[in-house]
């Protein structure tokens, strides 16, 4: 399991707190949590620290969306490159668990059709 902490200049809307990011390893599949926002401030950060963390076995990556209450364009361009990395790799990108905001998003720009969202 790696910790990322996003502080600093990846702060984003929720200024001066602590945001961790946990990534876990399982097999193939990369397992993301802890995501509260994902956006302009963010989100490069976050593509950038998935992509450090995959390595040739990986081919899937799980994030899990339950605690995340925002996501604007930046941080939907951020998973659309993740997805392709991992269609490069012929795997998928699965979003669990959106809040209903994320949901929304998603339904909106037509995403829910690009990823696998998996409702637990």
């Amino acid at each position: 399991m790696m910790l990322v902490n996003n502080t600093g200049a990846d702060r984003g809307i929720n200024e001066g707190t602590n945001r961790i990011m946990k990534v876990e390893a399982d097999g193939e599949t990369l397992n993301i949590s802890g995501i509260k926002e994902l956006g302009a401030a963010n989100s490069q950060s976050f593509r950038d620290q998935v992509r450090g963390a995959m390595t040739d076995v990986h081919r899937n990556i799980e994030i899990d969306l339950s605690q995340t209450m925002f996501v604007d364009s930046c941080g939907l361009g951020a998973l659309i490159s993740l997805h392709k990395t991992t269609c490069s790799r012929s795997g998928v990108v699965r979003l669990l668990n959106p809040t209903p905001p994320v949901q929304q998003i998603l339904e909106l720009t037509r995403m829910h059709r690009i990823f696998d969202i998996v409702n637990h």
